[in-house]
């Protein structure tokens, strides 16, 4: 799988954020049972002001969030329903499943408030795009409830409590 990590805010270049998106996004796919080295996921490492600039254009709310998500292609859910997960096949490219943008000073703040490990905090949110990416939401309380517990056990397997 190809996890390309673009840093625009030199603060995450501190952290390891390639390592823990590696981790993070297998994670996710594996527990899926999605053949992991089949698919792309782009991250990037971004400021406030930026990840604020493109909560606006694309969510029309121009404050900075923690983690938004792009999947490549739209995937129609009846809520509470899972996702129907992506098909591909043993050869020929690996498929894009879409890009990540992950805000260094949001996640900074809301470990510190929430008194988590800043890795722990960024692998959840990591966790949590990567199965946006794939259809999965948390609009209503039965999506929510689905999306939870899958990040629940992801998490689980990286050592990482249960972060709700």
């Amino acid at each position: 799988m190809g996890i390309e990590c673009l840093i625009e805010d030199p603060a995450w270049e501190e952290v390891g954020l390639d390592g823990l998106a590696a981790c993070a996004c297998v994670a996710a796919l594996d527990e899926l049972g999605l053949a992991v080295a089949r698919f792309e996921i782009s991250v990037l490492g971004c400021s406030d002001a930026r990840i604020a600039a493109l909560n606006a254009d694309f969510r029309a709310r121009p404050q900075p969030t923690n983690v938004l998500s792009w999947p490549a292609e739209a995937v129609e859910v009846l809520p509470g329903e899972m996702p129907e997960l992506p098909e591909v096949t043993e050869t020929g490219p690996a498929r894009e499943l879409g890009d990540i943008a992950i805000a260094h000073g949001v996640c900074t703040r809301e470990s510190a408030a929430a008194g988590k490990p800043f890795e722990h905090h960024v692998t959840h949110l990591l966790v949590h795009g990567t199965l946006h990416l794939l259809g999965f939401d948390h609009i209503s309380d039965a999506d929510a409830a689905l999306m939870e517990g899958l990040e629940t056990r992801i998490l689980a397997r990286l050592g990482v409590p249960d972060p709700y």
